[in-house]
């Protein structure tokens, strides 16, 4: 099974955003049909901690461990975070360009989150991807599908967006399903 833990913006912050998105280039080269792979707003997330292929057999290892970090966040230990989403960029790698909306308000309470998720993960002796944590929500993979100047053009937009505040209240497991059309499986939840 190919897990992430994240927590999903609320339905007021993804419509929000849509809108914005449906303002932008991006946005207008999906309405003329070229496929830049905009980010299905039901699946919208943010990414503490990717585990990747685990074997099904672990999987209440996992949420043992997921568990843990949740019931410590949520009894005092931690700070929910209040965030929005606002600003954004994205990554370059030609045909592997994505663009993504980044967060303000509270980010080091969610950093603070993800380390913790990861330092259960590592005492579990559980699988992650162990590179350096960037929150953000991807919101369209373009790849070479759109110009530099185009894609320039949106993140500058982006850079004036602000989103609805709100709060980071509940932490996911999540299975997902590679291909062109990816799906997601909510697996588990808890409350922070």
């Amino acid at each position: 099974m190919r897990l992430f833990v994240a927590v999903c913006p609320p339905v007021e912050a993804v419509n929000h955003l849509g809108a914005q998105v449906a303002r932008l280039r991006v946005g207008a080269a999906t309405v003329s049909g070229v496929d830049v792979r905009l980010a299905d707003p039901v699946h919208l997330h943010l990414t503490l901690a990717f585990l990747g292929v685990v074997e099904a057999a672990r999987l209440v290892e996992v949420e043992s461990a997921l568990g843990l970090a949740a019931e410590w966040f949520r009894d005092g230990r931690g700070v929910v975070p209040r965030l929005s989403l606002g600003g954004g960029g994205r990554f370059d790698r030609d045909r592997s360009t994505v663009l993504w909306v980044d967060l303000r308000g509270d980010v080091e309470a969610l950093r603070d989150l993800a380390r913790l998720i990861r330092s259960r993960l590592r005492e579990a002796r559980l699988p992650y991807d162990d590179r350096p944590f960037r929150p953000h929500l991807t919101i369209a993979r373009p790849g070479d599908r759109m110009t530099p100047a185009d894609l320039d053009a949106d993140v500058a937009t982006l850079d004036a967006y602000q989103g609805p505040d709100w709060s980071a209240t509940e932490l996911l497991l999540v299975r997902s399903h590679l291909g062109p059309r990816p799906r997601y499986d909510r697996l588990a939840a808890w409350p922070l």
